[in-house]
């Protein structure tokens, strides 16, 4: 499954979610929206105003979401 995270910079709840997936030893990868417009665009038409927003093989969620990630591993 591939795990796509979509951050801005100085984020806490970003932070808190690559720190809770690596615990968990998950490989994910990080897209800084600031950086990138088609993904910005993309976040936003998925329905998402906020960061981090998590994409993990059929499931997405904004904020970070313990519950979530425990479900991957």
């Amino acid at each position: 499954m591939t795990i796509t995270v979509y951050s801005k910079p100085a984020c806490v709840q970003c932070t808190a979610t690559t720190r809770a997936l690596d615990m968990r030893g998950l490989d994910y990868r990080v897209i800084d929206l600031t950086q990138d417009a088609a993904a910005m665009n993309d976040v936003t038409e998925m329905g998402y105003r906020q960061v981090p927003v998590v994409v993990a093989g059929d499931a997405h969620w904004a904020g970070f979401r313990p519950d979530m990630i425990g479900q991957l591993a």
